[in-house]
């Protein structure tokens, strides 16, 4: 057959994004202030990723020794380098742990991921910029392409499931983060759907290392690669390099066909501020988000086994009422290999606060995980899936992530069960939330800064008005150690 070798306009989806980050003002109140309040969050989980000695031998120069002059700097570290290499320290912190914010819908993922693109490359261009004798980036410029990043990757999200043909969600964070990146260093429009573009002929993540027998580390660190590669492809375009305008829908060789089993993707709204406004923070427990409302039915059910005199010893059975994405991503069975192997087994962040009354990142490690009640108690939990809970989650006046708890005791009693819908962290609850998300953020800041340079941090940085006149070399400034 002839085929013709007649270049083609740039595929739609390409030109949305690109229109959509060019062109859309943000004017949405609510959006803005909970952008403000993912910055604060996302930063703490990065300084407590900091704590643990298998994040931070990742972190640095591939250079030993190498510092860049108006590089990027990495919050809490003496780090300075360049915005690839800062944007792979800076992502790889903030998911080191599960504890930042996520997106549910046909691909869950964790939007703020790409921050780790947004901050490096605007600590870069300031630094440089003020070299030039120029003006720096403002923080509400990093405000504004977070929501831009979210809005991309969870509006994608919506509708399209990349697990479900074996890719892994960081994708999206690939493409966000080059979408908005592209716009912060001044692409124009051609360039920016060219590189959004080179996005996609990326070969992309696998999920094996999400998923047995080969769950790994690597979770931990994919979207600080994936938003690294976007500043990489941003900078590339910016060049003047070509892009590839029929990506997805070039028959044979393209996405749809190579990588999508021949579907186009599908959307259920334009582009705007709704995944900011309703995004999902982890406040209380650093969980994989499917079990959140599970692990806060534990801690209840701790508290009545031991108003009542009784522990996790006197218990003969429990069941999960569940939603079927639970049962699909975190139900297992079987030997748990390591902490990224228990932070994504419910029955793993069921037992542990049923014993213990708790569930913090430090509980996942093998000190804890020897312990044998734990895994007595798993072989006790059963999942079973309430069809109601699962519509309710996918419905978009809802997003619900219900969770009910029964527990069945030795002596025949069975405890009335515990049933919880939304999590502290959902736009339902931001009332009761906000107040332990600043907490949270108080503690993380604690971990590694002095007394004298938390407040500082903390006059700088809690009150909106004030943080988005920030320039953001000050602003990396205040995290530096």
């Amino acid at each position: 057959m002839h085929i013709s070798n007649e270049r083609p306009q740039p595929d739609k989806v390409l030109t949305d994004i690109a229109d959509y980050v060019l062109n859309y003002e943000i004017n949405n109140d609510l959006a803005w202030k909970t952008a403000h309040y993912c910055l604060l969050d996302t930063i703490g989980c990065g300084l407590e990723a900091l704590t643990y000695p298998a994040c931070t031998k990742l972190l640095g120069p591939i250079v030993k020794g190498t510092v860049v002059p108006h590089g990027a700097k990495v919050p809490g570290t003496p780090y300075q380098l360049d915005p690839v290499q800062a944007a792979f320290n800076i992502g790889a912190i903030i998911r080191w742990l599960d504890f930042n914010d996520t997106w549910l819908a046909a691909e869950w993922g964790h939007p703020s991921d790409n921050l780790g693109g947004i901050l490096a490359t605007a600590d870069w261009l300031s630094r440089t910029q003020i070299a030039e004798g120029k003006a720096p980036l403002k923080m509400k410029q990093v405000l504004e392409a977070m929501i831009m990043a979210h809005e991309i990757q969870g509006v994608m999200a919506l509708e399209n499931s990349f697990n479900k043909v074996g890719l892994d969600h960081v994708l999206l964070v690939k493409l966000a983060s080059t979408a908005v990146v592209g716009k912060l260093i001044g692409l124009t429009r051609e360039e920016l759907i060219n590189a959004i573009s080179l996005a996609f002929v990326d070969g992309q993540s696998l999920r094996t290392y999400r998923h047995a027998p080969n769950t790994g580390s690597r979770k931990s660190w994919a979207a600080g690669d994936a938003t690294s590669r976007a500043v990489r492809l941003a900078l590339i375009a910016q060049t003047g390099e070509m892009g590839y305008p029929s990506v997805l829908t070039a028959k044979t060789w393209g996405f749809y066909d190579v990588s999508f089993r021949g579907n186009e993707f599908r959307f259920q709204r334009e582009y705007g501020s709704y995944v900011m406004e309703n995004v999902l923070f982890k406040i209380s427990f650093p969980a994989e988000f499917h079990s959140q409302t599970a692990v806060e039915a534990a801690m209840t059910l701790h508290g009545t086994l031991a108003a009542s005199g009784k522990t996790a010893d006197d218990i003969k059975k429990i069941t999960i009422r569940t939603h079927e994405a639970a049962i699909r991503i975190i139900d297992k069975k079987g030997p748990l290999n390591n902490p990224a192997d228990r932070d994504h087994c419910i029955q793993y962040m069921v037992a542990v606060p049923l014993i213990y009354g708790r569930l913090t990142a430090a509980d996942y490690e093998d000190n804890i995980a020897t312990d044998p009640r734990i895994d007595r108690l798993r072989n006790k939990i059963e999942c079973v899936e309430d069809t109601q809970f699962t519509r309710d989650y996918h419905d978009p006046e809802k997003r619900s992530i219900a969770n009910a708890l029964t527990v069945e005791l030795n002596d025949g009693t069975v405890l009335e069960e515990v049933v919880v819908e939304y999590p502290i962290g959902h736009k339902r609850r931001r009332e009761e939330g906000i107040p332990e998300l600043i907490k949270k953020y108080k503690v993380n800041l604690a971990r590694i800064f002095s007394e004298k340079q938390q407040r500082t941090v903390l006059e700088n940085t809690l009150e909106f008005d004030k943080l988005i006149r920030l320039d953001v070399n000050e602003f990396t400034d205040l995290l530096e150690v």
